[in-house]
């Protein structure tokens, strides 16, 4: 589980965090794919603006999918991924979508303790508690991404049906 422990006052208190690459705010997700975001808000500015096609890359190559694959979970076709590739930004949807997937690997990742090939093997493997589908395939859908994140916290809890 990601979070951290805190003496606040001479007590010791427990802070959540979501997030696995830095443990300190609930959108370091954001990381992962290049983007600095201070807050929600900003984080909703860099999607209405469609992010650099960079954030494509940094997250294919974090999450080591082949770049059809990752595409095909975003909806692109092979011909509008090139064409964005040339174009250099995705379109706010696509930033959308990515940054959903973004989320997802980076809630895996704390779930794993920060192990990216664990994380990897989990989501790309069918899991029982998700109708047998894999959840990156799963998240290709935000109901489906928040089915998968609702997994990942009942198994940071200990709650394994």
């Amino acid at each position: 589980m990601a979070g951290r422990t805190e003496v606040d006052g001479g007590r010791r208190v427990y802070r959540y965090s979501s997030s696995a690459t830095s443990g300190q705010d609930a959108i370091s997700y954001a990381k992962l794919i290049g983007l600095d975001a201070r807050s929600e808000r900003a984080l909703a500015d860099k999607v209405e603006d469609g992010f650099d096609y960079r954030a494509f890359t940094q997250l294919q190559m974090a999450i080591k999918l082949p770049v059809k694959q990752l595409a095909d979970l975003m909806s692109i076709t092979d011909r509008t991924l090139s064409r964005r590739k040339s174009e250099g930004r995705l379109r706010p949807d696509e930033s959308e979508r990515l940054l959903r997937l973004a989320r997802v690997f980076d809630l895996a990742l704390g779930l794993f303790g920060g192990d990216k090939q664990a994380a990897r093997n989990w989501l790309t493997r069918p899991i029982d508690a998700l109708g047998g589908r894999a959840p990156i395939a799963l998240s290709k859908t935000e109901v489906g991404a928040r089915e998968v994140e609702s997994l990942i916290h009942r198994l940071e809890h200990g709650i394994f049906t």
